[in-house]
């Protein structure tokens, strides 16, 4: 789990290296503005790790989707290449307008 700091913007210019030294210790920085939260600052590399949990967690609900989807009786499957056939027909008719 992350720990949060609360600093004041002007932290940033006056002591950046402290705050860079909190980021790189995996804790993430609320930056205030005239006492209210503004942003937040975060560690390059656990701002990547929180893109991919989002990624993951899309996936997985794309996923659970589909799976429900497969469980109602009243929807039909069509193969692959018919799809594909389609979609290329349609791209073709939309080319020639």
């Amino acid at each position: 789990m992350l720990k949060t700091q609360v600093r004041p913007s002007r932290d940033l210019r006056n002591n950046y290296a402290d705050v860079m030294k909190t980021l790189e210790q995996h804790e993430y920085v609320v930056i205030t503005n005239q006492g209210r939260g503004d942003s937040v600052l975060i560690d390059l590399d656990d701002f990547a790790k929180y893109q991919q949990a989002l990624h993951n967690e899309g996936i997985f609900a794309a996923l659970q989707e589909s799976k429900e989807m497969l469980e109602d009786p009243n929807v039909v499957l069509v193969p692959h290449d018919d799809v594909m056939v389609q979609l290329r027909r349609q791209r073709e008719e939309r080319s020639h307008v």
